[in-house]
């Protein structure tokens, strides 16, 4: 089994998911998403795989997010993906996908689900 993890090394649930895989002996490919942030259209292809809105793919509570859409405005799936090309910061971590299905880390735990 081979696993991709969106990583963030200085994210502790990110760490936890990650040692969570390597426990388990899972192969696992790690992408530092802030060094090599994923274009609209692998963000586009990990929303079909989570099943998700476009929001969970996104860190509102960032003083990041709040800069970037005015209060009360719902920006679109299209504004947002755009927005985490251009601030990869604001994406949730980790993602981890396994196969044509993905989970994010929250908990870390969560990530267990793909292994099943």
């Amino acid at each position: 089994m081979k696993a991709k993890i969106y990583h963030n090394p200085r994210c502790s649930k990110s760490r936890a998911a990650l040692a969570l895989l390597e426990a388990r002996r899972i192969d696992v490919e790690i992408i530092d998403y802030l060094k090599t942030p994923p274009s609209k259209a692998t963000l586009q292809a990990l929303l079909t795989k989570l099943g998700v809105d476009a929001t969970a793919l996104v860190r509102v509570s960032e003083p990041e997010y709040r800069e970037a859409v005015p209060q009360g405005r719902t920006p679109s799936t299209d504004e947002l993906l755009d927005l985490i090309v251009q601030r990869p910061r604001l994406l949730q971590r980790p993602i981890v996908e396994v196969g044509a299905e993905a989970r994010i880390g929250r908990p870390p735990e969560r990530v267990l689900e793909l292994l099943a």
